[in-house]
């Protein structure tokens, strides 16, 4: 420890930002512990702990030293068990009307990316961007748009992130509501996705798996009955592939769709839905959030199961995807993306000692 540190049998500076007598109180109801030392920030207690009770006592102490506005934080160093407490920092809570602003804002943007998608099936010789950008505003486009593309891909991209919402609150953590982002056109999906903020750190490994695989799993399930919905229609009304089809764009169908799709009648030859589309989107990224990479959701499963070996998946799959980039280089910015804003290291949960169970 920093030779600076204050031992408990001393007295505690003036500076200190810290209730000690607090934090002996708390922590002893739950830890026997035999040392204590702090600075002006930071506490240190050197405990004896009971591996079968561990999880619940932590659990206990965490949810205790948050009202108080403390973080605890578990760790194993030089064979003995430390735990850190520090102060929770004071974060501003944005007010509700941003995320009702800009889901507003995002309906709007994937509307007007449906109602482009809605013109160019049914008028392929309008080439003008602003000549079709006017008429995304003629109800029947918009209102196609609306129905058929907005609400579907917003459906997946809301319900992944109330998928994660609903697991941080069954953990007791503090969550915002979801804020989506707005794209608006020449972008073809209308937004950038959806997030959620976690105001405080994720406790342990079963919440951070818990955490981390509800969003893709809500979201994957809603993307393929959008998908269904999607084959439906398209075998309803197919849309033959106009004859100059130099501006079209081909999607490649995952295997998971090409199963589905089976199931149905279809031309090979014929335009996609853009309720299909909505769908294939929605399977997309959540593959691309499932990459166990840095703060990604696969990164916090992979976090979860291998601890700090995550840092090891995370370079190996970057290294894959700037392999790929030699034969498509959208997948080289991708991995300078992910690589530079996204990063390949994952903070440890808080207490990162208790195995995952069997059911996980």
């Amino acid at each position: 420890m920093p030779d600076e540190w204050t031992s408990s049998t001393q007295q505690p500076p003036p500076q200190t930002t810290l209730d000690i007598e607090l934090l002996k109180r708390e922590v002893g109801q739950r830890f026997p512990f035999y040392d204590v030392r702090y600075d002006m920030n930071t506490a240190v207690f050197f405990c004896r702990i009971d591996e079968i009770s561990l999880d619940n006592q932590f659990e206990a102490l965490r949810i205790a030293l948050s009202e108080q506005r403390y973080i605890p934080m578990l760790r194993h160093e030089a064979g003995e068990h430390k735990i850190y407490i520090i102060r929770k920092p004071k974060l501003k809570k944005k007010p509700v009307w941003i995320n009702i602003v800009l889901l507003l804002a995002t309906v709007f943007t994937t509307t007007l990316a449906g109602a482009v998608q809605w013109i160019e099936i049914s008028e392929p010789q309008l080439t003008d961007f602003f000549a079709i950008l006017g008429k995304t505003i003629t109800p029947t486009y918009f209102m196609n748009g609306f129905l058929f593309f907005s609400v579907p891909l917003l459906l997946i991209l809301g319900i992944h992130e109330m998928g994660h919402y609903y697991a941080s609150k069954r953990h007791h953590l503090e969550t915002s509501l979801p804020y989506f982002i707005p794209l608006p056109p020449p972008f073809t999906l209308g937004t950038f996705g959806a997030v959620i903020s976690t105001r405080e750190p994720i406790p342990n490994r079963k919440s951070l798996l818990d955490v981390g695989v509800s969003g893709p799993l809500c979201g994957f399930i809603v993307a393929i009955l959008v998908c269904f919905v999607g084959f439906f229609l398209m075998e309803q009304n197919p849309i033959p592939l106009p004859l100059d089809s130099t501006n079209t764009i081909y999607i490649t169908f995952p295997l998971i769709l090409q199963g589905i799709g089976a199931l149905f009648n279809l031309s090979s030859n014929v335009v996609i839905h853009p309720t299909l589309f909505a769908g294939w989107v929605g399977i997309f990224l959540t593959a691309v959030n499932l990459l166990p990479i840095g703060q990604l959701d696969g990164g916090h499963v992979i976090r979860a199961l291998f601890k700090e070996k995550q840092k090891y998946f995370s370079w190996a799959v970057i290294i894959l995807i700037l392999g790929l980039g030699l034969f498509y280089e959208g997948w080289l910015i991708f991995a300078i993306f992910v690589l530079f804003l996204i990063g390949t290291r994952h903070q440890p949960p808080l207490n990162e000692l208790t195995p995952l169970d069997n059911r996980r």
